[in-house]
C-alpha cells in the first residue's frame, strides 16, 4: 500500500477495523445494553460540563438550567468511556484486579461517569445520590467553585493520576504494578500527551517489568487527532509508522479504529479480551517456570473522533472529529437560542429519561459493572493509604559513625547511610523500592546491592557480571530519564508501597514540575476525607553545588530548594543534615513519615563529623539549635553568631570561627546549626517553624548574623524576613559564580568560604572595624594565596583542606 493510501486510511471514521477479528464476544442484546451504557455515560459527561438545574431534562432546556460558566473538556471522553466500559465486562469474567489511569488532559468527565454509574460516587459522596437530586448535585459540583475539578483529581474515586500536567501516565502505571502480581493498570495515553518527553522515555518501563513479581500496564493510546488547535503528530503518520514505533519500542500494537458505535462495540471487546489472555499468558508461562522473561506486551491504539457522538458540524464548521470538540464543544447556548436548541437535542439523542429512571440509571446497565472493590473506581490500590504498611526499619543507631573529638575526624556520611539503605532494602523486599537516574553507584549507595540489585529485563553481555550487578528481581530501578523515575516512584507510592529517590542536586530541576503536581495532590488529598495517608515522597539530592567544582557552572544548581519551599507548608519538608548521623536521623524521620515530600541535602563525599550519635539525635530533633562546642559566649552576650545550614558551608563556618579566634581570642561568638530549613519561618506560616520568642533566644534581636548557606542566599531571607533583628541577618551562598574550580575556590566565588566569613564578620562588628584591619588585611592575603594556588596547581591548599577543629572545650 503506498503513502497515499495509508493516509488516507487513517480516518477515525467509518466501520470499525481492528488487528483482532472474527472473534465476536458479544451477543446483539449485549451490544445493545452496551450501547445504552455509553450513551448513559455521555449524558453525565455532557451534564457535567453544561447544567446546573433540570438534570433529566424533564423540561425543556432553558437557559437559566444552565452554568453561567461552562468549563470542562468533551473531546477525549468518549474514547476513554468506551474503554472502561468494555474492560469491566473482562473484570468480571476473569475476576481480574485492576485500575484506570487517564492520561489525557482534563479527563475527569469520563472516569467521573463510570464513578457514578458503578456507585462508588454516591458511596463517597453522599449528597451525589443516585436520584435527580443528587444527580444535579453531581452536576453543579463540576469545575465549580467549591466543587471538583476537570482533571482526576484526589477527589475523584479510582485516581492516583490527576493529569493536570501531560506525560506521566505510564510511568505512574508502571509503578503501581510494581510489586502487584495481580494488577492491571488499563492506561488511557492521550495523543497529544505522546508528544512529551516524559512519556516518550516512559514507553521503556516494559524493559524493567517482571512477569513474575509484578503486575502489567496495558496502554491505550487515543488517537482521536486533534489537541487543543492542531493536530497530534501520531495521528498524522501511517499506520505502518505508528506499527513499527510500537514494535521498536518493545510492543505487540494492536488496532482499533472507527466511529460505528455497533461494530466498534465488538472490535473493542475483542481486542482488549486478546490483550488481557495474553498477559495472562506470559504470566502464567513466568511463574510456572520461574524463570522471568521479556515478552511483547500488548498496546492498543484506539483511532476514533474527537468528540465521538457529538454533531459533525455547527453552522457548517467541523465539530465531531475536529478540534472544536476538545474542550466544551458548543460555546454560545446562553447567546445563540439555536445553538442551545442543537444542545437539547444531542443531549436528549442519549435518551437520558429511559436510562436513567428518576435519575438512577437502569438496573441492567449497572449488572454490568463490578462490584466491591472490583470496580476500578473503588480499587484500595487507588487509595494506596488502605493498603500502606509501615516499613519493618532497622536502628538506625546501629550505623552511627563513631565521633570522638567533633570536627575532628572524617567520613564518608553517604556510603555509611546505604548499610542503613541495603538492610531497609533486605526488609521490605516487596514494599520497598530504590529509584534513580543511573546513580546509585555514583552517589555512594552501592551498598544497597548487597540486598537488591538492579532490576534489567533486557539483554545481558559478559562483562554485565563484573559489578554490572544487574537482575530481573532487583530492588533498584534505573533509567537515565529523572522523569520516569519519578513517575515510578510516584505510583509506586500512591497504591501503598515506599521508597526513595537519589539524585545529583543539579539536575533535580528536570522533575521541578512533577514534584509540584505531587504536592498538590497530597495538598487536595488531605481534604479528601476517604483518602488515606500514602507514604512520603522522599528525595535525597548529592552530589551538591559546592563539590561539581570538577564538572564547572553546568552542574552547579541548588535552586530545587526554593521550588519546593513555594509549596504548602502543610505537604513539604527541607533536611540539610551536617554530617553523617545527621544523616541517618533525618532519613530514618523521613522514612517512616507519610503524606509529605520530604527533601534531604546530604554530599555523598567524606566530610567532617561532628555530633556523636545521641547528640545528633538531639540536634535533628530540635532542628536547629547552638553548637556549644564550637561557641565562645557562655553566660555572655555574643559579639557575633555564626550560623549554617549543610554540610559543606557548616564546614567553613567552622573552619571561620576558627580563623576569627585565631585573631580574636577574646571574640563572643556564638555558633547555630540548622538542620530544618523551616524552623527559620514563622510558626505562623509553617508548623515547624520557631516562634519569635525562640528565634531570639537563639539569634538575638540585635546582633550581626553570618549565615552561611547551602543554597541560593535569597531564600533564607525570604524565610526570615519576619523576624526580629531581621536587618541584623547577612546570608552567603550560591551566587551562580562557578567554573572547573577547586572546591575552595568556587566557595571563595561565592562568598561562602572560611576568609569571608571571617571578613564578614569583622566588617559587622562596630568594635572591630579599627582593631580588626590587621586581620582582615591577613586573611585577605591568605584567600588570594589560596585561590593563586588552585590557579597554578589544581588543587587546594593541603593545611585548608585538611583542616580540623583543635581548639579545647568551648572553642578555646
Amino acid at each position: 500500500m503506498s503513502d497515499a493510501n495509508e493516509l488516507a486510511s487513517i480516518s477515525a471514521f467509518g466501520p470499525a477495523r481492528s488487528t483482532v477479528q472474527d472473534t465476536n464476544p458479544l451477543s446483539k442484546d449485549e451490544i445493545e445494553k452496551y450501547d445504552d451504557y455509553f450513551k448513559a455515560s455521555l449524558y453525565l459527561t455532557l451534564g457535567m460540563i453544561y447544567l446546573r438545574q433540570n438534570p433529566l431534562l424533564n423540561e425543556p432546556l432553558e437557559k437559566k438550567h444552565l452554568k453561567a460558566r461552562l468549563l470542562g473538556h468533551f473531546g477525549s471522553g468518549p474514547g476513554q468511556i468506551f474503554t472502561y466500559m468494555h474492560f469491566n465486562r473482562l473484570i468480571t469474567k476473569y475476576d481480574l484486579d485492576a485500575i484506570f489511569i487517564s492520561g489525557p488532559g482534563h479527563g475527569a468527565p469520563a472516569v467521573l461517569s463510570q464513578a457514578y454509574l458503578e456507585g462508588t460516587y454516591s458511596e463517597v459522596y453522599p449528597e451525589c445520590s443516585e436520584d435527580e437530586e443528587g444527580m444535579r448535585r453531581f452536576f453543579k459540583q463540576f469545575s465549580f467553585p467549591g466543587g471538583i475539578g476537570s482533571h482526576a483529581t484526589p477527589e475523584t474515586p479510582g485516581s492516583i493520576h490527576e493529569g493536570g500536567e501531560l506525560g506521566y501516565s505510564i510511568s505512574h502505571a508502571f509503578g503501581a504494578v510494581f510489586d502487584h502480581p495481580d494488577l492491571i493498570a488499563v492506561t488511557m495515553v492521550g495523543d497529544g500527551e505522546a508528544e512529551t518527553g516524559p512519556l516518550a522515555t516512559s514507553w521503556h518501563s516494559t524493559k524493567f517489568l517482571n512477569p513474575i513479581t509484578d503486575g502489567a500496564v496495558l496502554p491505550v493510546l487515543h488517537l482521536n487527532g486533534y489537541k487543543i488547535n492542531n493536530p497530534t503528530v501520531l495521528a498524522r503518520i501511517t499506520h505502518k509508522e505508528l506499527e513499527s514505533l510500537f514494535v521498536g519500542y518493545g510492543y505487540q500494537p494492536y488496532f482499533v479504529e472507527g466511529s460505528d458505535v455497533e461494530t466498534m462495540h465488538q472490535a473493542m471487546a475483542s481486542t482488549l479480551e486478546h490483550c488481557v489472555l495474553e498477559i495472562k499468558r506470559f504470566q502464567k508461562q513466568a511463574r510456572d517456570s520461574g524463570k522471568p522473561f521479556r515478552p511483547r506486551w500488548p498496546v492498543i491504539v484506539l483511532r476514533t473522533p474527537k468528540g465521538w457522538t457529538g454533531p459533525r458540524k455547527l453552522d457548517d464548521r467541523f465539530l465531531e472529529g475536529f478540534w472544536r470538540a476538545h474542550q466544551v464543544p458548543i460555546t454560545d447556548v446562553h447567546e445563540n437560542p439555536e445553538h442551545l436548541k442543537v444542545l437539547e437535542r444531542w443531549m436528549r439523542g442519549y435518551e437520558p429519561e429511559r436510562l436513567f429512571a428518576g435519575g438512577r440509571v437502569a438496573a441492567e446497565l449497572r449488572a454490568l459493572c463490578p462490584t466491591g472493590p472490583r470496580r476500578m473506581s473503588a480499587n484500595p490500590v487507588a487509595n494506596g493509604g488502605l493498603l500502606r504498611k509501615p516499613l519493618r526499619m532497622p536502628d538506625f543507631r546501629d550505623y552511627a559513625i563513631a565521633v570522638g573529638k567533633p570536627a575532628g575526624s572524617i567520613a564518608g556520611s553517604m556510603n555509611n547511610m546505604a548499610g542503613f539503605l541495603r538492610d531497609i532494602v533486605a526488609l521490605n523486599p516487596t514494599n520497598f523500592r530504590l529509584f534513580g537516574p543511573d546513580e546509585t553507584e555514583s552517589n555512594k549507595l552501592a551498598r544497597v546491592y548487597e540486598a537488591g540489585k538492579k532490576v534489567w529485563m533486557g539483554e545481558y553481555f559478559e562483562e554485565d557480571a563484573d559489578g554490572g550487578n544487574l537482575a530481573p528481581a532487583g530492588r533498584v530501578m534505573e533509567m537515565l530519564s529523572e522523569h520516569t523515575c519519578e513517575g515510578w516512584l510516584e505510583g509506586y507510592i500512591l497504591s501503598g508501597r515506599h521508597g526513595l529517590l537519589n539524585s545529583y542536586e543539579p539536575f533535580i530541576h528536570v522533575i521541578d514540575s512533577m514534584v509540584n503536581q505531587h504536592c498538590k495532590w497530597l495538598e487536595k488529598s488531605l481534604e479528601v476525607e476517604w483518602r488515606n495517608r500514602v507514604a512520603s515522597l522522599n528525595i535525597l539530592l548529592t552530589a551538591v553545588v559546592w563539590r561539581q567544582d570538577h564538572n564547572g557552572f553546568t552542574h552547579q544548581d541548588p535552586g530545587f530548594l526554593d521550588v519546593v519551599a513555594n509549596k504548602s507548608p502543610e505537604v513539604v519538608r527541607i533536611y540539610l543534615p551536617p554530617d553523617g548521623n545527621c544523616l541517618l536521623s533525618c532519613m530514618d524521620h523521613c522514612l517512616r513519615s507519610s503524606n509529605y515530600v520530604n527533601v534531604v541535602v546530604a554530599d555523598k563525599q567524606e566530610h567532617l563529623q561532628y555530633l556523636p550519635m545521641d547528640e545528633a539525635i538531639v540536634h535533628c530533633t530540635k532542628g536547629i539549635g547552638i553548637w556549644p562546642q564550637f561557641s565562645t559566649d557562655e553566660g555572655a552576650a555574643p559579639d557575633v553568631i555564626m550560623a549554617s545550614c549543610g554540610d559543606i558551608p557548616t564546614h567553613e563556618s567552622l573552619a571561620a570561627i576558627d580563623l576569627l579566634l585565631t585573631h580574636f581570642p577574646d571574640l563572643k561568638i556564638r555558633c547555630v546549626n540548622v538542620v530544618d530549613l523551616f524552623k527559620l519561618i514563622s510558626h505562623i506560616d509553617h508548623p515547624h517553624g520557631l516562634t519569635d520568642t525562640e528565634w531570639v533566644a537563639l539569634f538575638t534581636d540585635d546582633t550581626p548574623i553570618i549565615f552561611n548557606f547551602h543554597s541560593y542566599p535569597w531564600l533564607v531571607h525570604r524565610l526570615t524576613y519576619k523576624r526580629p533583628g531581621n536587618g541584623h541577618m547577612h546570608v552567603r551562598g550560591y551566587k551562580e559564580k562557578g567554573n572547573i574550580d577547586t572546591p575552595l575556590e568556587l566557595a571563595i566565588r561565592n562568598q561562602t568560604d572560611r576568609f569571608s566569613l571571617a571578613m564578614d564578620a569583622i566588617d559587622r562588628m562596630p568594635g572591630l572595624k579599627k582593631r580588626g584591619a590587621e586581620a582582615r588585611e591577613k586573611l585577605k592575603g591568605a584567600q588570594i594565596k589560596a585561590r593563586n594556588q588552585a590557579f597554578e596547581e589544581g588543587i587546594d591548599p593541603a593545611f585548608l583542606s585538611g583542616w580540623r577543629w583543635t581548639r579545647g572545650e568551648g572553642g578555646k
